[in-house]
């Protein structure tokens, strides 16, 4: 039996096929639609309210708000390194066209911050972890790399056979050393060469004072959601690479990313500098 915060892929309504908004979720500042269009669709959104980030997971297209048109290059797939983004502000009608699959990453907002498009080759490339913990980030719009009111979005690739998101962090109270943030995964996961379906596994747990438990297998579309808790690890099924975009937000008036670790499993962090990056990453580099 899956849990209410696992959401199967395609379960929206086209064209979108994903519509998570803070009342679906039964939160209050986090969202994120995925949305198809087909070749010369366009669509008319409005941000009443809040921010938004777009970007397209597959294909290419344009955006169009206050008299400017903003690029959208096309990529083939997730997997194919970092996307351009455009970033619309709140309260503004855009219209998005083009042909593929476009996310748009969204949170609510007090501050408008001007309409503006990051190029694929200006995102920072991260590489975390080392090992079989070995992942890449690509931060188009973190704390610290780009300028919002509340919206904090991210990917990530993992290659076959890692764990990510690990060792499980939360960030759920407002303290020193943590935020509060509502956060969303958004999971692709790349086939076989045999066109096998690739799978992976998600998981999110309490404290005593505030259980939840989670514990998914997760496809291409699928979505679980994070209100609070300790979120990790997500596990990659060898032979398939896993891609997730997570979209966070919070109540508070600091738009960062602080978390704390599983004080558990805290201490695998520091057996990171024995081990070599994982030997496969960048996936796909932009520009490598």
């Amino acid at each position: 039996m899956h849990s209410k915060l696992y959401i199967p892929a395609r379960s929206a309504t086209p064209p979108y096929t994903v519509d998570i908004t803070p009342e679906s979720a039964g939160w209050s500042e986090s969202s994120l639609q995925v949305i198809e269009l087909d070749e010369g669709q366009r669509v008319e959104i409005s941000t009443d309210g809040i921010e938004v980030m777009i970007l397209p997971l597959a294909g290419g297209g344009t955006v169009e708000c206050d008299g400017e048109t903003f690029e959208l290059a096309p990529r083939a797939s997730v997997f194919d390194g970092p996307s351009d983004m455009v970033y619309i502000g709140l309260d503004r009608t855009y219209v998005l066209g083009g042909e593929g699959r476009f996310a748009i990453c969204g949170a609510r907002a007090k501050n408008s911050f001007p309409n503006r498009r990051v190029a694929a080759a200006d995102v920072p490339v991260e590489l975390r972890g080392t090992g079989n913990c070995s992942r890449q980030v690509h931060n188009f719009g973190t704390a610290g790399v780009f300028d919002a009111d509340s919206l904090i979005a991210c990917e990530v690739i993992t290659p076959g056979g890692n764990w990510s998101s690990y060792p499980a962090h939360k960030h759920d109270e407002t303290t020193p050393t943590e935020t509060e943030l509502e956060e969303i995964y958004y999971f692709e996961i790349a086939g076989g060469p045999d066109g096998s379906r690739g799978f992976g596994y998600h998981r999110v747990y309490g404290t005593p004072d505030r259980p939840i438990e989670v514990l998914e297998e997760v496809r291409t579309g699928d979505v679980v959601l994070v209100p609070h808790g300790y979120h990790g690890p997500s596990v990659a099924a060898p032979g398939y690479h896993m891609y997730y975009l997570n979209v966070m937000a919070g109540p508070g008036a600091e738009r960062a990313w602080k978390i704390v670790d599983d004080p558990e499993h805290a201490w695998l962090r520091s057996t990171w500098p024995d081990q070599p990056v994982d030997p496969r990453l960048p996936l796909h580099q932009t520009g490598a």
